[in-house]
């Protein structure tokens, strides 16, 4: 199948294999190469720059024809290795980076000076707009169903608005676990789609074995939204331990949140301290759990390698 995402890449299925924070690695996007597709992993999933360097140039020597591999960039303030982080990936390389929670202009201009493509997530026509004349290479609309944070928009209405307005293509993230939702995206007039959720249970990846048999266990009813992790909502499993906290900002949040100059100071803090649970619910068997998923996680049946899963998308 060619679509502009398959001509932009190079690949030969117009699927990105989204980046997840803690869940995606080097063994996945191979995988994801080889099966014909892109993948991407959150630079942040790196602690220093040594490995997010090592990582990048493995996974360019791990490159085969139909493949292709990013890295996605946390492109505000609250990411203090950003500066860094687009330094290493502009010496190293790569086919694409994809730019989340902030604006892009820094980054197109320098991984375009560096031959890298630059995809931006958005999730309304307004800040879609912004990265069109910024000069970005696709629009990735992070609609009302994607796991992580999401967008209020439905696929349908987000693709069909994006496209009427942009010059740029579309490729639509959130709510695929299946061919049939992949086509019903390309349907809508979307040039690809951004997949994670069903990637979580897969064997390349490198999470609990509790997490992954969650997504297995749990289906689309039990995908509920959270303030607690990064002071933006976020779609999680709604596990006992989600239920006991709540997922509402606490009341000194909101207030300081209404504040101009604390505002940014505490979605850092709130960000920190979410990153940090989040990561010890993926890696280590706690009853404090905070696994990060959609609501495609119901066509999950169980724990498959990437190309299983590629195969159940494409075929």
């Amino acid at each position: 199948m060619s679509t502009k995402l398959t001509q932009l890449l190079g690949i030969t299925h117009p699927i990105i294999m989204a980046p997840m924070f803690l869940v995606s690695n080097v063994a996945m996007v191979t995988e994801a190469m080889h099966s014909g597709i892109a993948g991407c992993i959150p630079a942040l999933n790196y602690r220093t720059l040594e490995e997010l360097r090592a990582a990048a140039q493995q996974l360019k020597a791990n490159k085969v024809p139909g493949g292709s591999y990013g890295f996605n960039l946390i492109v505000n303030k609250s990411n203090i290795k950003y500066d860094d982080q687009l330094t290493v990936l502009c010496e190293e390389g790569c086919d694409f980076i994809i730019t989340s929670l902030g604006s892009p202009e820094e980054t197109i201009k320098r991984a375009h000076a560096a031959g890298i493509k630059v995809f931006c997530d958005v999730t309304d026509l307004r800040f879609a707009k912004k990265v069109d004349d910024l000069g970005a290479d696709a629009a990735i609309a992070v609609n009302n169903e994607a796991g992580g944070h999401r967008g209020n928009i439905s696929p349908e209405d987000l693709i069909k608005e994006l496209n009427a307005h942009l010059s740029i293509p579309v490729i639509s993230a959130g709510g695929v676990g299946c061919k049939a939702d992949v086509d019903e995206m390309l349907g809508y007039g979307a040039e690809g789609v951004s997949v994670g959720s069903p990637f979580i249970a897969s064997e390349e990846a490198e999470v609990t074995d509790e997490y992954k048999q969650a997504c297995v266990d749990y289906g689309a009813d039990d995908i509920v939204m959270t303030e607690r992790i990064s002071g933006t909502p976020c779609s999680v499993i709604n596990t006992p331990y989600v239920q006991k906290i709540g997922t509402k900002a606490t009341w000194i949040e909101g207030i300081l949140n209404k504040n101009k100059t604390l505002k940014k100071w505490v979605k850092m803090i709130r960000f920190s301290i979410g990153m940090k649970a989040t990561e010890k619910a993926a890696t280590q068997a706690t009853y404090k759990t905070v696994w990060v998923a959609g609501p495609s996680i119901s066509h999950t049946k169980g724990v498959l390698p990437v190309r299983k899963i590629v195969q159940h998308l494409t075929v």
